[in-house]
């Protein structure tokens, strides 16, 4: 396989088609499930830059356990993204790679808000940008930027397909992962920030 080549791979989740592109052993991006694999894989490709076709594969079988990862997510099993897999944020500036990295470390069932976020990466005045940099994220859901709220608890913005109403149904499902008050400990509250 040469270094360049960008594999890439469509699957089912109950929630639809499921779009992964990866360099190597990296993720590079992500498609939420959307209601057909044609316009996921339009999505998917791009952006991405890619020099020619010739260097797009597609692999059924592309990081299969991360597949089944996602798909049990879908399914409402609390599923961490948080270390694994890991991702290529090469071709994003220090700031927004910054802001990423932080967003991926917000545990399933918590929010955090976007001035919070800005503060953690050492920007305390810098919510805009950080809304910014989320709206560029390449990998949603193993990124979750649907984590990251206004101050005043609004859900803002989200650039993924479905937009807002996809981020607040995220979150719900997510709260739903958490409905006792054992897995409420480890999850986090929904609302917390």
């Amino acid at each position: 396989m040469t270094a360049g080549m960008l594999r890439y791979t469509i699957f089912d989740t109950c929630w639809g088609c499921f779009g992964l592109a990866c360099t190597g052993e990296q993720v590079r991006r992500t498609i939420l499930p959307m209601p057909d694999a044609a316009t996921v894989r339009t999505a998917l490709l791009a952006g991405l830059d890619e020099p020619s076709s010739q260097n797009l594969v597609f692999e059924r079988d592309l990081a299969h356990s991360l597949q089944q990862r996602i798909v049990a997510y879908f399914e409402g099993d609390n599923t961490d993204f948080s270390t694994d897999p890991a991702v290529d944020l090469g071709g994003l500036g220090p700031f927004s790679q910054a802001i990423l990295t932080a967003c991926r470390q917000i545990p399933i069932g918590r929010t955090q808000t976007y001035a919070a976020l800005a503060r953690s990466v050492g920007r305390p005045h810098g919510a805009r940008a950080v809304g910014n940099a989320l709206a560029t994220n390449p990998m949603p859901l193993i990124v979750p930027c649907h984590r990251v709220l206004r101050t005043d608890g609004g859900l803002g913005g989200f650039s993924a397909p479905g937009g807002t109403a996809t981020k607040q149904k995220m979150l719900l499902h997510e709260q739903s992962m958490c409905p006792t008050q054992a897995q409420a400990m480890s999850c986090g509250s929904l609302w917390t920030h």
